[in-house]
Order: C-alpha cells, then sequence, then structure tokens
C-alpha cells in the first residue's frame, strides 16, 4: 500500500543467535571461567559434610541396643543422600549468572528465583529420579567401604575368636518389623509435608517431602530385602514358578539366536546407558533447577499428534486416570525425565544432542585415564603409602568430574532453552 511503510520483524537479541550447537565445549570453560570458585567451594563444603556424616554413621552404628543404632543409621544415611542432593542444585544454581537464558529472562522482568527456592521445588522430583535410577547405590557402597575399613582389627579379632563380622552391618542389619514400623511414620510425614508443599503452607515443605521420601524408600527397601530374601527358597520350589522357568529355558534351547540375542543386548545396554540416558538423566535435574519442568508427562508429547491421544485420556474416568498413573509410576519415574531431557536437546539440534553426549562420557574417559597416569607417577614403594595418598588424588579427580559435568549440563541448557527463545518458545519457571 503506497506510503505505508512495513516494519520487519524484530529480530532475536544478539545473544541468542550467537549460540551455536557446536560451540557447547567452548560455553561449558565460559561457564566455568565465570564460576569456577563457587563450584570448587560448593563441592568441597558438600564432601567436608558428607564425610562427617559417613564418620557418624559409622561410629553410631557400633555398640549396644543395636536396633535403635540401625534406625539412626538409616537416619544419618538418608542425611547422605539429601545432601548429595543439595551440592547438586547448588552447584546448577550457582552459575545461574552466567547463563544467557537466565540473563534474557532478567532482562524481561521475570523475577530470579533464589536458591532456598529451587531447592524447595527441585530436590523432590530430584530425588524420585535418583531413587528411580539407583545414584543412591554408591553411597551405600562408600559407607560400607568406610565402615569395613574402620573396624577390620575389631572384625578380625572378632572372627579369629569365633565371633562373627560387624562391618556395613548399619545398613542391612535392622529387624525388618522396625524398619516397617519407621518407614510408616515416614510416610505419614512424607504426606504431610507433600500436602503442605502442594498448597504452599510451608516455605521448606518441599526439602522435608523429599528427605521423609527418602527415609520411606530407604526403610521400606531393608524391610522388603529380608521379606524377598526369605521367601526366596518358598516361591523357587512352587510348582507354578518352577514350570514357568522350565518354559522359559525350552524357550531358549528351541530359537536358536534368543540366547545370542540377549547376550548381545546385554552387553550393550550398559554402555547405551551410561552413554545417554544418564546424561540426559542430570540434564533433567539441570532444567529442573532452571525451572523447565522436565518431570512432566505432557511435555514428551506436546505439539505431537499424540497430544491428541493425551487429551482423550485426560476426557476419561477419574477411576482410568489414576490406575493408568499408578500403573506407570516406574516407567515414569524412570524414563519420562530423560525422555524430556531428549526433547530439550534436541531443540539445540541433533549436533547438540551429539555433542553433549560425546561431552559427558569424554569427561570421564580423560578423568579417569588422567587420574591412572597421576598414580603412575607419583608411585610409591612404601606399604599402604596410598591409604594416605588416595585420598587427595580421588577429591581432585571428582572435583574435576563434577565441576566439569554442571558446567557441561548448564550450558547444554543454555543453548537449548536460547535457540528455544529465538523460534518463539520460552521455558520458564
Amino acid at each position: 500500500m503506497s506510503g505505508t511503510t512495513v516494519m520487519p520483524p524484530p529480530s532475536p537479541p544478539a545473544t541468542v543467535r550467537t549460540l551455536s550447537a557446536y560451540g557447547l565445549p567452548a560455553h561449558a570453560l565460559r561457564i566455568l571461567g565465570s564460576c569456577g570458585l563457587s563450584l570448587v567451594l560448593w563441592f568441597s563444603a558438600g564432601r567436608v559434610v558428607r564425610g562427617a556424616l559417613m564418620l557418624a554413621a559409622s561410629e553410631v552404628s557400633h555398640g549396644d541396643y543395636r536396633q535403635v543404632r540401625f534406625v539412626i543409621t538409616m537416619f544419618v544415611f538418608t542425611l547422605i543422600v539429601l545432601n548429595e542432593l543439595v551440592v547438586m542444585v547448588g552447584m546448577l544454581h550457582s552459575v545461574r549468572g552466567a547463563l544467557r537464558e537466565i540473563r534474557a529472562r532478567r532482562e524481561g522482568g521475570e523475577a530470579d528465583e533464589s536458591m532456598f527456592g529451587a531447592l524447595n521445588r527441585a530436590t523432590l522430583a530430584f530425588a524420585a529420579i535418583y531413587l528411580a535410577w539407583g545414584f543412591n547405590n554408591q553411597d551405600a557402597r562408600d559407607f560400607i567401604g568406610l565402615d569395613f575399613n574402620r573396624r577390620v582389627d575389631a572384625d578380625g579379632a572378632a572372627v579369629f575368636n569365633g565371633g562373627s563380622m560387624e562391618g556395613g552391618d548399619g545398613l542391612i542389619g535392622l529387624d525388618p518389623r522396625v524398619s516397617l514400623a519407621v518407614a510408616v511414620v515416614a510416610y505419614l510425614l512424607k504426606a504431610l509435608f507433600g500436602w503442605w508443599h502442594a498448597n504452599g503452607k510451608f516455605r521448606g515443605s518441599g526439602v522435608l517431602t523429599t528427605f521423609f521420601e527418602l527415609a520411606f524408600a530407604f526403610y521400606s527397601l531393608n524391610a522388603l530385602f529380608v521379606f524377598t530374601s526369605a521367601r526366596a527358597d518358598w516361591l523357587g520350589h512352587r510348582a507354578a514358578v518352577a514350570t514357568v522357568a522350565d518354559w522359559a529355558e525350552q524357550a531358549r534351547e528351541a530359537v536358536p539366536w534368543w540366547k545370542d540375542f540377549w547376550e548381545a543386548v546385554g552387553g550393550v545396554w550398559p554402555y547405551f546407558v551410561d552413554s545417554m540416558v544418564v546424561p540426559l538423566t542430570w540434564l533433567t535435574v539441570a532444567s529442573l533447577v532452571y525451572g523447565a519442568f522436565a518431570e512432566d508427562t505432557r511435555a514428551i508429547v506436546r505439539g505431537t499428534r499424540l497430544d491428541t491421544v493425551a487429551d482423550q485420556l485426560g476426557r476419561t474416568h477419574s477411576l482410568t486416570r489414576n490406575t493408568m498413573t499408578r500403573a506407570t509410576a516406574g516407567f515414569q519415574e524412570r524414563w519420562v525425565p530423560p525422555a524430556n531431557a531428549f526433547r530439550l536437546a534436541t531443540r539445540g539440534g541433533a549436533p547438540l544432542f551429539g555433542l553433549f553426549c560425546l561431552c559427558y562420557v569424554g569427561i570421564r574417559v580423560v578423568t579417569d585415564y588422567a587420574d591412572r597416569g597421576v598414580r603412575m607417577l607419583i608411585g610409591n614403594e612404601h606399604p599402604f603409602s596410598w591409604v594416605v595418598i588416595s585420598g587427595p588424588v580421588e577429591f581432585v579427580g571428582d572435583l574435576l568430574v563434577m565441576v566439569l559435568t554442571v558446567c557441561l549440563l548448564a550450558a547444554t541448557f543454555d543453548i537449548a532453552a536460547t535457540r528455544s527463545r529465538a523460534a518463539g518458545e520460552t521455558l520458564t519457571a
């Protein structure tokens, strides 16, 4: 139309245009340079607290009134796992200022979430992910190893005199009846604080719900372990179970490729989990801290043809929805967060996803070889010298892995989020 000036659409900010998927390593190193000191302080403080709790749990688990001591030991172990969650959330939150997505939100007038707010909101979903993938198993192994090392002399003398070893009993020696009773109390407290958290009635209810969620899981697992161990032999001799086992064995013998197929899957599966699923799981945690609710099931199918199916399911009877939710709870806790994180990563393009997984694995491979090289370089012919030296070496190695991983997670989220913002989609809390 004559006399009318057509204004071009506003271009995205320069900070959005400059983020490239191939620049992921450089962006992670920029975040490291900006926030390296705070990351080191968070990790160091977490290790100090973790070490103190480990020693306290080992000390309290031996002596008179053993069942009472085992209850306290499991309580302290719950604090150990909660400390891991807090440190991870704290490290991720400490680099917010270096993310261009967060700066864009601030420029848009969005209020910045406090550390306590992120902790209160993210740890509950983080705990579900942590338990679903068994990340707490390493915490249990570390505690049992420490307890064995501290009691090696006493246990050796006890075995020599006809007694039994007590090292590591703190996590498995609890009577199942006591464990169930404490689990019921933990569940009631979890439900109470969870209701407060859902209704915003108590500021720290999210963290307390997380703690009692962990406590309920650990006390329940202890009771279930004893119960299933006691019933294993009984089930193994039942006619129905024996018949099903025979059928499975006959199927393996009748189908030539069956055994080879599952052996091949078993050989590849651990590498698939370590190189793709676990990195995506940690990316889920980062997205939770930065405000993208990646635990939402609908977020996976939003914008796809399956979104219509989800709408139809939402209109079904409440009994149907509740049944579906309960039947798929374990699947959702394990696989929905990585699936959402995968969709988040692919918003930055396939190169971002591939480079993210490659860098995640590369950090661990390089640090493993570096650890081996440092140990060979130091060397020592004095007996038991590595009992003293290995501690600092392992601390430095773990520090490098954790700090670099946090920077990588933050950089990946930043690139995906800024590219989504440039496309007209925003990821906000």
